[in-house]
C-alpha cells in the first residue's frame, strides 16, 4: 500500500512516520493524582498491544505519574501538557519519551525555545496537537469557522514556533469532531508538510459511534497512504480504543500478525446458531497470534467455496457443520463440537 513520505521520528524505542510501521497509541483517563491506579491501566493498555501511552501532567504533582509510567512501563509515554512549559521542562527531566504541547499557547518566544533546546537536547520529538476548539481567534476570523484550512494553518503556525530554533522533531495532529472536515484537514496538511500525522476524530463519542465515525475519518485517510499514527478516541475503557485501531489496521492490510475472522452475514439458509459460533471463535481466538484468516459461514453447500481464500473455517448445515481449509473440507462434526475441533485444527497451522 502506497504511504506518503514524510519524515521519520524516534520515540522511545519506536519510530513514527517514513516506512515505519503506523503505530496505535491511547491516552490514561484515570486522574492524574491516582498514581497507583493510572500504572495499573498504562499495563493493562501495554497488554492489550497500545504502543505509545499519553498521560495528562495538568500541574507539578503530575509529573511524579511520568516518572512512575518510566518505571513499569515497556512502550514509550508521552506527557500531555496545556500552557505551562514548566511542566514540559520537568516531564523531559522526568524521562519522558514524547512531549505533546502547542508553542503557540505557552507565551515568550524564550519559553518555547527552552522547551525546544531541553527537547533536542534528549531527542524528545513534539506533538503539536490542534482542534477544533484551539484555533486561534485570529485564523477563526480569517475562516469564519474551524474549517480544514484553519485546523492546518493553526498547526502550521505553532510548526513554526518550534522550526524558528531549529527544532523540526514534530509530529502533527490536527483533530475535528466532524469527519469530513477532519479527512480534508489531514489531506491539506499532508500537502503541505512533510510531518509525520496523527490522525484522530476528537470527541468522537461513546463506543458505537466512535467506533463508526473512527472507521471512516481514519480508515478512509490511511487507505489514501495518509497517517503515521493513530487514536481511536472513545467515551469508554482505552483497551477498546487501541483494539478498536488494530481492528481499523487489520481491515486495511496494515497490520501483519494476528487473525482476520470473516463471517456471512446470516440468511434464511442458515440452520445453526450462526452468531454464537462467530463470536465465540473471536473470543477464544482474541490472543491468537498467528496471521491466519479464519472464516465462519452459515450455509455448508457454499461456504467453503465463498470462503477459499481462508486457512481454516466452519460452514454450518442442519445441526452439524463442516470444517475445511483452503476450500477443502476436512471433517464433519456435530454444531456442538464445532468451536472445539476448529481450535484442534487451528493449533496445527
Amino acid at each position: 500500500m502506497y504511504r506518503r513520505n514524510s519524515k521519520k521520528i524516534k520515540v522511545g524505542n519506536i519510530y513514527i512516520g517514513g516506512d515505519a510501521p503506523v503505530t496505535v497509541q491511547s491516552m490514561l483517563n484515570v486522574p492524574s493524582t491516582d498514581i497507583e491506579g493510572s500504572v495499573k491501566q498504562a499495563l493493562a493498555l501495554q497488554q492489550a498491544g497500545c504502543q505509545i501511552i499519553r498521560a495528562a501532567v495538568p500541574d507539578m504533582a503530575a509529573v511524579k505519574l511520568i516518572e512512575a509510567l518510566k518505571e513499569n512501563l515497556t512502550v514509550p509515554v508521552v506527557a500531555d501538557i496545556h500552557f505551562d512549559y514548566k511542566l514540559a521542562l520537568a516531564s523531559v527531566d522526568a524521562g519522558v519519551d514524547k512531549i505533546r504541547i502547542n508553542p503557540g499557547n505557552i507565551g515568550s518566544d524564550d519559553r518555547v525555545k527552552a522547551v525546544a533546546d531541553a527537547c533536542k537536547a534528549k531527542n524528545i520529538p513534539i506533538r503539536i496537537g490542534v482542534n477544533s476548539g484551539s484555533v486561534e481567534k485570529n485564523i477563526l476570523a480569517k475562516y469564519g469557522a474551524p474549517t480544514a484550512e484553519a485546523l492546518v494553518e493553526s498547526g502550521l503556525y505553532h510548526a513554526s514556533l518550534l522550526e524558528k530554533f531549529d527544532f523540526d522533531d514534530i509530529v502533527i495532529s490536527i483533530k475535528s469532531s466532524d469527519v469530513k472536515t477532519m479527512i480534508d484537514a489531514y489531506t491539506l496538511a499532508s500537502e503541505r508538510c512533510n510531518y509525520p500525522l496523527h490522525l484522530g476524530v476528537t470527541e468522537a463519542g461513546t463506543y458505537n459511534m466512535a467506533l463508526v465515525k473512527s472507521s471512516i475519518g481514519i480508515g478512509s485517510l490511511l487507505a489514501k497512504g495518509i497517517g503515521d499514527t493513530i487514536r481511536v478516541s472513545m467515551t469508554d475503557d482505552p483497551v477498546k480504543e487501541v483494539e478498536a485501531g488494530y481492528s481499523i489496521l487489520k481491515a486495511l492490510g496494515m497490520n501483519e500478525g494476528g487473525v482476520n475472522i470473516v463471517a456471512c452475514p446470516t440468511c434464511g439458509r442458515t440452520r445453526i446458531d450462526l452468531i454464537g459460533l462467530a463470536n465465540e471463535v473471536e473470543a477464544r481466538l482474541k490472543n491468537c497470534k498467528k496471521n491466519i484468516k479464519v472464516a465462519v459461514m452459515g450455509c455448508a453447500v457454499n461456504g467453503p467455496g465463498e470462503a477459499r481464500e481462508a486457512d481454516i473455517g466452519i460452514a454450518g448445515g442442519d445441526g452439524s457443520a463442516l470444517i475445511f481449509a483452503k476450500g477443502e473440507i476436512l471433517c464433519k462434526v456435530p454444531e456442538s463440537e464445532a468451536v472445539d475441533k476448529l481450535m484442534e485444527e487451528i493449533e496445527k497451522l
